[in-house]
């Protein structure tokens, strides 16, 4: 199974969730931290790699700010 990671653009996310919702591993949630412009951006639950994220980048697909960024290693 593929191994994955995204990474966020906190300041850019304005925290509309689809990327949580539509996530089939249920690993994106929302942070603690309101981002400068007032929002709770996502995240990565267990973002050093073992958070069961494959890389399917249906969460980058549905961003509509564009700010998440999907890695992927097939080995």
């Amino acid at each position: 199974m593929p191994k994955g990671y995204i990474t966020v653009d906190a300041q850019r996310c304005k925290g509309c969730a689809l990327c949580i919702e539509f996530c089939p591993k249920k690993v994106i949630v929302a942070s603690r931290d309101l981002n400068s412009a007032g929002y709770y951006s996502a995240e990565l639950v267990n973002a050093d790699g073992k958070g069961g994220c494959t890389g399917c980048a249906i969460c980058g697909l549905v961003c509509p700010e564009v700010v998440i960024e999907v890695f992927r290693d097939d080995d």
